[in-house]
């Protein structure tokens, strides 16, 4: 019995981010508008600016989405809309902060009821094989890099 080999995927994905002033810098990737990011004003940061607590939640919104729009596609269902609201819950757990719970609210509106199981279907799917919300106690390595530059003299 011969075995079908499958070549292992991997995807490399970078970003860069330069300080700008204060609480807050600019967030870039190849090919893409930088976005302004600071530290949330419950942290005496920034409003108006996108911070990482939101921007994680929003990777997993999006994440949700981008996952059943994968799906919708490959099984041929017809949907009419797609909007989705997500709430991130950041509190203390043993001495450090922790996202406890991040609830996805997604409504998807369909032009017939027996869309509508399936859609269900879809959804469920998408939430088991969201590959961010599945990556979420991914191990973190910072690996710094330390310059010293002794300030000139006017």
């Amino acid at each position: 019995m011969s075995q079908i080999k499958r070549k292992a995927k991997k995807f490399v994905y970078r970003t860069y981010i330069k300080w700008h002033s204060a609480k807050r810098g600019f967030l870039s990737s190849l090919d893409k508008p930088d976005i302004a990011v600071a530290t949330p004003p419950q942290f005496r940061g920034h409003a108006g600016i996108w911070t990482p607590e939101e921007l994680f939640v929003a990777s997993v919104n999006s994440c949700i989405m981008t996952t059943f729009l994968y799906y919708a596609e490959r099984k041929s269902v017809e949907f009419l809309s797609y909007e989705s609201e997500t709430e991130g819950v950041l509190e203390r757990a043993e001495n450090q902060f922790i996202f406890s719970a991040i609830k996805v609210k997604p409504k998807v509106t369909v032009a017939s009821s027996d869309k509508a199981e399936m859609v269900k279907e879809l959804i469920e799917l998408s939430e088991k094989n969201c590959l961010i919300s599945n990556s979420v106690k991914s191990k973190v390595k910072v690996l710094p890099e330390i310059k010293v530059e002794p300030k000139k003299d006017s």
